[in-house]
């Protein structure tokens, strides 16, 4: 028994239609593993690529709620459960109007491996809406907020599905989800992560995203010989993730030269500043969804409507969405020198630009790069069991340490005979390789 990737695919794209992430998702995971599969049959016989590609539960449903005006509006609501092998569902809320059934099942897809890679007890998941809220007030967010965990309550818990935030959920929706929960099912539980130090939140969470990312650099370029100090960066976006990175890059001696949002890029030459990086903050709480005010204020560059990715530098980090760098911004890339290009936001890179760049350059998927976030969150989930909260020391040296074996895990099953690495193939085997075996051992469920 043999595994056909573009058969399994065909099956994979009649079943999930008119869903191109999903399917984009799938197939570099299938890629990566046909070597992997047909050396242990096992695998193949159980189905298990084929199973993990079939989520457990899906849940959809309505959000209705009232704007400031009086008006109903009405949003759809998501879970996807995608896999509970090796823990509770774990992945984040998203709110965003790109948000759809099948944009939730490739990030499901994705979290499963990732979690895995973490070796933390979590199993995959992904949630959201179509709700945007960018130019909605506290009272309008927290009204959808509201309505939105009216239905999704009974869905999840602490040793159920522990979401947590993503694109569009900060600390504020957040804090609104967990009272909206706690009402409900009358517990103060750790149903969620990413919460307000008030009520059971981990030091680092907001950070940690983005200094996953850069912990995972640091790895990639040691392995080379080479060190972050002095290294030029390009960071897309100027969120939480994109802020963490930019953060511990500066921290660490490197140079930031280009932040970017929807409107365009800052180009920075001399390096964003410490004063630069806290407006970052600043710039997420404003909810305008532009960066051009971080030009202004620090007599930077504004260049409208373009990506970072034509600015000189020799590490890229895709921080903002996904397929958000494609193959002529990665040409672009390698003809300006860089050297490391490190996924950060979820399959932040087109397929062609991934097939580009793993030939051209150091290349880490984001399933391995930004799993410091969701390491974090569960590093919160052991902190919420024991009632206690530990030092930010104590956070920071666990996600250190867990993104050094996510590394290593990638450079064991990534590495070829002559030395180098493709830890596309490393993140995707090894994240596989825990939930593939805990599901044999669990039977056909």
């Amino acid at each position: 028994m043999k595994f056909d990737v573009e058969k399994f695919m065909a099956e994979i794209i009649a079943k999930n239609p008119a869903e191109p992430e999903f399917h984009q998702a799938v197939r570099e995971v299938a890629e990566s593993l046909e070597d992997f599969l047909n050396d242990n049959p096992k695998y193949i016989e159980n189905k298990i690529l084929e199973r993990i590609a079939e989520p457990e539960r899906v849940v959809m449903f309505r959000v209705p709620w009232v704007d400031d005006k009086g008006e109903i509006q009405i949003n759809r609501g998501f879970r996807i459960q995608t896999n509970s092998a090796i823990g509770p569902y774990k992945g984040g809320f998203r709110f965003h109007p790109s948000v759809t059934l099948g944009s939730l099942k490739f990030l499901g897809f994705e979290q499963t491996f990732k979690n895995s890679l973490t070796t933390l007890p979590m199993g995959g998941g992904k949630g959201g809406s179509d709700f945007n809220p960018q130019g909605k007030s506290d009272m309008e967010i927290m009204r959808f907020c509201q309505s939105f965990m009216t239905e999704m309550f009974r869905h999840i818990g602490p040793e159920t599905d522990v979401p947590a935030g993503d694109i569009g959920v900060g600390a504020r929706e957040i804090g609104y989800l967990f009272g909206q929960y706690k009402r409900l099912a009358n517990q103060f539980v750790g149903v969620l992560t990413g919460k307000g130090r008030e009520y059971g939140g981990s030091l680092v969470r907001p950070e940690a995203t983005g200094y996953g990312t850069v912990y995972f650099a640091q790895h990639m370029l040691a392995l080379n010989g080479e060190e972050i100090r002095g290294k030029t960066a390009v960071v897309s976006g100027f969120g939480n993730v994109a802020w963490g990175a930019a953060k511990k890059l500066h921290e660490l001696g490197a140079k930031v030269v280009a932040i970017s949002g929807p409107d365009g890029y800052v180009y920075i030459e001399d390096g964003i500043t410490a004063e630069g990086v806290d407006y970052m903050l600043d710039l997420r709480a404003s909810n305008k969804n532009i960066v051009s005010p971080f030009a202004e204020k620090f007599g930077a560059k504004f260049i409208a409507g373009k990506k970072p990715w034509e600015v000189k530098c020799d590490i890229a980090f895709p921080c903002a969405i996904q397929n958000e760098l494609g193959i002529e911004d990665a040409k672009a890339l390698v003809a300006n020198g860089c050297k490391y290009v490190v996924e950060t936001s979820n399959m932040g890179c087109t397929a062609e630009a991934v097939e580009y760049l793993v030939a051209n350059v150091e290349f880490a998927p984001g399933k391995a790069a930004n799993a410091g976030g969701v390491a974090c969150s569960g590093l919160e989930m052991s902190q919420n069991a024991e009632k206690r909260s530990w030092t930010a020391e104590e956070v920071g040296a666990e996600l250190a340490k867990i993104m050094k074996g996510i590394h290593e895990t990638c450079v064991k099953y990534g590495k070829s005979a002559d030395g180098k690495v493709n830890y596309v193939k490393g993140a995707n085997i090894g994240g596989f390789i825990k939930v593939a075996d805990a599901m044999i051992a669990q039977g056909i469920v």
